[in-house]
């Protein structure tokens, strides 16, 4: 068990070594905490909830502030106006990814999240743009019905096992949208090898390992067995599924194109472009591109749902006003539809809350600094790590941001603030903003509202009729979801739970 630790120290010794900064012009680096030899700042960031530690340094510091991690020059931006003037506004500079040994390791260097800034990148964005536009996710509005209601339809069946349903919800209309499946079941492929990737991922690029490899990259030689080398074991199984998930689905498609009854889909989109041997594109990056979307949509769209379960659960009062308002626009006779949406104002109100109440991505991958840059008389060297801390951004200009409250997306004369989808720090910034906003954001509103229609979603009681306690907690990581808890999705309508069991 020693062994690890023993890298890991020699690891940082060798990084020390390094020039971990320069300074341009006698310009300094952003502000920030002082640093120890070798390890830098790390004991000073709580490494489960490192968003925390950011926000202790943005009162102390300001809003850009400096830090070293394993010989590594870090910026950390914890203001939305920052991040705009860097990230978007200087986008050539912030929009490249930290270089590294890890994505390749786990045979995940091809997810467009992990690419470096080039033509690769490049023509991967102009795909994703082409297939999931505004336009075109509004074109799959019928489908975020269609799931919404058989979500309904599994809650009442099995209750108990609503974070399996939210996991399917999402899982269905992802690989609807990218492969044309009309059904998917949570335990028959390709949903289990994809889904597990996706799990596999999130433990592969977690920091403590990503910075260890990327410090010292010949561990990554290491034989499987080798002691302290488990990491090993773990990108064998990803590579294998990484490949597996990228081709099996892909071959369903063309399969379906070859037989003339292919349903529309991103990737059959795609292949219908292709125009012989002038195509600007192959149909490996079409692959590359379809398993992104599966990869980072799955878990921070279900993970979104189960906070706002949660956040329902915790504030009835919020929940009992957003259903009042449904139930006076839509009325009990049908189900919401998205052209109820701008009429449910409060509705909306509490569907923003239950996102920025506790963002589900805190911290945004890092970007990477392409050039030397000078911001505010502040100098940023080529290479460095550039870290958004989302958390504070959703929290700033709020007294109260720990309290759940949708009024406050409210003006003084009652309108709805401006709120546009692509604006918002949780889908990123520049060049790497998330391109599956649109849709993502669709399919979340369609599930929250149609559970606000048909549940009180309330705490779950024990056998002797006490109820069970819920508590504001969440896991940490890449994507951050509400701890397992219990709750009770009790029908508000005989008559609606009858139509939603017969499929009407």
């Amino acid at each position: 068990m020693l062994f690890p630790y023993v890298l890991a120290v020699t690891a940082l010794l060798l990084l020390y070594l390094r020039p971990w900064s320069r300074k341009s012009a006698g310009l300094p680096l952003p502000p920030g905490p002082r640093s120890l030899p070798f390890l830098g700042n790390v004991g000073d960031i709580d490494m489960v909830r490192p968003w925390r530690t950011y926000s202790e340094w943005k009162a102390k510091y300001g809003p850009i502030v400096s830090c070293r991690l394993i010989g590594q020059t870090v910026i950390i931006i914890n203001s939305e106006k920052v991040a705009r003037q860097l990230l978007d506004q200087r986008s050539a500079i912030y929009s490249d990814r930290p270089a590294g040994p890890v994505p390749k390791l786990f045979g995940i260097d091809f997810i467009t999240a992990f690419l470096p800034y080039g033509d690769t990148f490049r023509l991967h964005r102009r795909l994703f743009h082409q297939a999931l536009r505004p336009d075109a996710a509004d074109s799959y509005r019928d489908l975020y019905l269609d799931k919404a209601r058989q979500l309904l339809s599994n809650l009442l069946g099995s209750p108990e096992a609503f974070e399996k349903h939210l996991f399917l919800y999402t899982a269905s209309i992802i690989m609807s949208v990218t492969y044309g499946y009309d059904k998917v079941s949570w335990d028959g492929p390709p949903i289990t090898s994809i889904a597990k990737l996706a799990e596999l991922i999130n433990v592969g690029i977690q920091p403590e390992r990503s910075a260890i490899l990327t410090a010292f990259p010949i561990l990554t030689r290491l034989p499987p067995w080798f002691p302290g080398a488990s990491f090993q074991r773990i990108a064998q199984r990803t590579r294998t599924l990484a490949l597996e998930s990228m081709n099996e689905p892909f071959e369903f498609v063309k399969r379906n194109m070859a037989a003339g009854n292919a349903p529309k889909s991103m990737v059959s989109d795609l292949l219908n472009e292709m125009d012989g041997e002038k195509h600007a594109y192959s149909e490996q990056a079409v692959k590359q591109v379809a398993l992104t979307v599966f990869v980072a949509g799955f878990d921070t769209s279900s993970s979104t749902l189960s906070s706002f379960i949660l956040a329902m659960v915790l504030h009835p009062e919020a929940q009992r006003l957003a259903q009042q308002e449904i139930d006076s626009v839509v009325g009990i006779d049908r189900l919401p539809d998205f052209y109820d949406r701008p009429s449910l104002k409060y509705v909306e109100a509490v569907f923003r809350e239950a996102i920025r109440w506790h963002i589900v991505a805190p911290v945004g991958l890092p970007h990477a600094t392409s050039s030397d840059d000078v911001f505010e008389g502040y100098f940023i060297p080529k290479g460095s790590l550039v870290v958004p801390n989302i958390w504070d951004m959703s929290r700033e200009g709020h007294d109260d941001p720990d309290v759940f409250r949708p009024e406050r997306h409210f003006a003084s004369d009652g309108t709805l603030l401006p709120d546009t989808i692509a604006a918002k720090p949780m889908w990123g910034f520049g060049r790497r903003g998330c391109p599956g906003r649109f849709i993502a954001e669709a399919a979340t509103w369609s599930a929250a509202v149609h559970l606000l229609a048909v549940f009180r979603i309330t705490k779950a009681v024990d056998e002797s009729g006490k109820e069970i306690e819920v508590k504001e907690e969440f896991t940490s990581g890449v994507v951050c979801r509400p701890v397992p808890f219990q709750c009770s999705f009790v029908p508000r309508s005989t008559d609606r739970e009858k139509a939603i069991r017969l499929g009407d």
